[in-house]
């Protein structure tokens, strides 16, 4: 099977210097690969600006990526030889609307104004060219109290196979207590696991989403 896996975060560019990002390790999509990989899938990783183990290039073809754009064209090149889709990045739902991008800006004792706008969404994107033979598995990152609603509605909002339910506080931890939902209303809790674990489960049941 060959599967395609990103992973990781987004910087959206505010000068040559700062930017716009969010605390994703990679950790996730990187176990994702790895149990790929180990599985004996033909892995392809889109990798965004996050440490990942040297090792793991030798088992997969990695692309790396910096903004949701660079993202979004590695998306456009390899969604259409995958037969699954696993979108683990943390893509930044916003960016600045302009960039300073060869200068940067100065201190300014009054404060300064970015305008922003919305970034495109990536997995509704490619999912609205899914073939018939092709899976996406989202994921979505949100509070305990409305996880699995909330989740849900972005499951059918995008159009998506399936969707992994996770907490705000498995963002930088090892750990993850996440929910599988499926397009035809399916659950999965496997519980409390490490990340490694847990991408070992979700590879593990690629065949039946």
């Amino acid at each position: 099977m060959k599967l395609l896996i990103t992973a990781g975060p987004t910087r959206e560019p505010i000068d040559a210097v700062r930017f716009i990002s969010n605390r994703s390790s990679g950790r996730m999509g990187t176990a994702l690969a790895e149990a790929g990989a180990a599985a004996g899938h033909e892995v392809t990783l889109l990798m965004g600006p996050a440490l990942m183990a040297a090792e793991l290039a030798d088992r997969c073809a990695v692309h790396r990526f910096n903004t949701t754009a660079e993202l979004e064209a590695l998306l456009n090149e390899h969604f259409p030889k995958c037969d699954v889709l696993v979108m683990a990045a943390a893509v930044a739902d916003f960016r600045p609307r302009s960039a300073a991008d060869q200068e940067k800006l100065p201190r300014q004792a009054e404060g300064l104004t970015i305008q922003l706008e919305p970034t495109p969404d990536l997995v509704a994107a490619v999912a609205a060219h899914k073939r018939a033979d092709q899976r996406i598995i989202a994921f979505a990152l949100e509070p305990g109290s409305e996880l699995e609603q909330r989740a849900r509605v972005k499951l059918q909002r995008k159009k998506v196979d399936a969707i992994v339910a996770n907490a705000l506080g498995s963002m930088e931890s090892a750990g993850v207590e996440a929910v599988l939902l499926t397009a035809d209303g399916g659950r999965h809790a496997p519980g409390p696991m490490s990340k490694v674990d847990f991408a070992r489960w979700l590879i593990g049941r690629l065949d039946q989403i």
